[in-house]
């Protein structure tokens, strides 16, 4: 784990990595390699390079490719990796993450609102064996009767005012000692007066205390209003 080495001008060259870079249109795309071939998860381009099957990888759909086209320094899911995901939604970026992690991997996917929870397991988690849905409030992670040991990385994603507070009582739970956190900071969920700047300050304050802060990353123009914080647990 740690800084990130597939860059855009490599391409296909490296192997094993977590995502690559591909020509599509005209310019280089965000893609990683599908792990259920010919399965689409969200209307997403297929393309096949060196008889390998790759899903472009949407930086509009999904916050954890804006924060990679925005930047992103350290990315922690890699294969085999376990992985606690707060907040899938109808499980875009889970889907990429599950091409990541591969058959050896796992990850928990915890989405509450009963109608995208359906979409999800519809959708994606019945095509892919890695990825164990929990429908439960992630307010209430002592009710993950799935989870099993410690996780790699937690990762949340949720529209709560306390959301930070949420992510962090999730991590003491299933978080081993230095693993990582990707918080996305919906800005407008906590306050929709206060300047995202200052909120974003102050949610990032909230886990010094437990987390060594590696990078915070504006998502603009892919999501306005959203940050994506990342950080290593101290346990």
């Amino acid at each position: 784990m740690g800084r990130i080495q597939a860059k855009r001008e490599k391409g296909l060259e490296e192997d094993n990595q977590p995502f690559v870079w591909i020509e599509s249109e005209g310019r280089k795309r965000l893609a990683t390699e599908n792990l259920v071939l010919g399965n689409r998860v969200y209307k997403e381009k297929l393309i096949v390079k060196k008889k390998i099957e790759f899903r472009l990888w949407d930086p509009f759909r999904s916050k954890l490719a804006a924060a990679i086209m925005n930047g992103l320094e350290y990315f922690a899911f890699e294969n085999k990796s376990k992985v606690l995901y707060l907040g899938t939604s109808t499980g875009t970026t889970v889907s990429h993450i599950s091409d990541i992690v591969g058959p050896s991997g796992v990850i928990f996917g915890v989405e509450h609102t009963s109608r995208v929870a359906r979409e999800f397991l519809d959708r994606v988690a019945a095509y892919r064996p890695n990825i164990i849905p929990i429908l439960q409030d992630a307010r209430r992670p002592k009710e993950y009767f799935a989870v099993f040991g410690r996780v790699d990385v937690v990762y949340v994603d949720i529209a709560q005012p306390d959301q930070t507070e949420i992510a962090i009582e999730n991590c003491e739970m299933f978080l081993k000692k230095d693993g990582y956190i990707f918080l996305v900071i919906k800005t407008r969920s906590i306050d929709v007066i206060q300047a995202p700047k200052k909120i974003i300050r102050e949610e990032t304050g909230k886990l010094e205390a437990k987390f060594d802060v590696l990078q915070s990353i504006d998502l603009l123009p892919y999501a306005k209003d959203h940050a994506m914080i990342i950080a290593r647990y101290r346990g």
